[in-house]
């Protein structure tokens, strides 16, 4: 049975010019972390492989598994100093149970759960191939009862200035339409 809710990661989701923002500023934060990297052998991203994961690998520098099981279901297995989640918990019927599975394969002092998901919008901007678009509020009750502390967070713009001068959706985008980036620690 076809899920509306999974993202195809094909040329055109790997082409537009929205991914590759994003993928820039998470690279951006991840940067910015304190973590130690040193210490740590392999990590595992969440979902498809993509070329996302690549830049992950390179910033990280070490290698990361990808999941392949159905998320909502699956029970992960492993041991990882990081686990990076970005753009996938808005695609699951059950963010929580995830959550609580990364929880279990994240080991070792230091370990980091890294999530990114878009901010909620109004219905009529809302992807419609996403499942739940959390407020900041939704997504900090959401790790607190996942087990998981804020270690940091941003939020940021996936599109190009010029974009939002094309019309009227485009201007509403950029006042509602924001990704919220975390950097999670198991309590």
């Amino acid at each position: 049975m076809e899920n509306r809710f999974r993202t195809v990661i094909d040329s055109s989701y790997i082409n537009d010019p929205a991914h590759s923002i994003r993928w820039q500023k998470s690279i951006a934060f991840l940067n910015r972390s304190s973590f130690s990297r040193f210490t740590i052998s392999k990590g595992l991203d969440l979902g498809d492989r993509t070329p996302f994961t690549d830049l992950l690998e390179h910033s990280f520098g070490f290698p990361l598994d990808n999941t392949t099981g159905d998320l909502d279901l699956a029970l992960l297995e492993g041991s990882f100093g990081v686990v990076t989640a970005f753009e996938v918990l808005e695609h699951l019927y059950n963010p929580l149970h995830a959550l609580l599975e990364v929880r279990q394969v994240l080991k070792g002092d230091g370990a980091r759960l890294f999530v990114s998901m878009p901010l909620r919008k109004p219905s009529f901007l809302a992807s419609p191939d996403h499942f739940h678009e959390m407020s900041r509020q939704s997504a900090l009750s959401l790790f607190k009862r996942a087990g998981f502390s804020v270690v940091r967070s941003e939020e940021f713009r996936i599109r190009p200035l010029l974009f939002y001068l094309t019309g009227v959706k485009p201007l509403l985008r950029a006042l509602f339409e924001k990704v919220q980036i975390y950097e999670l620690a198991a309590q």
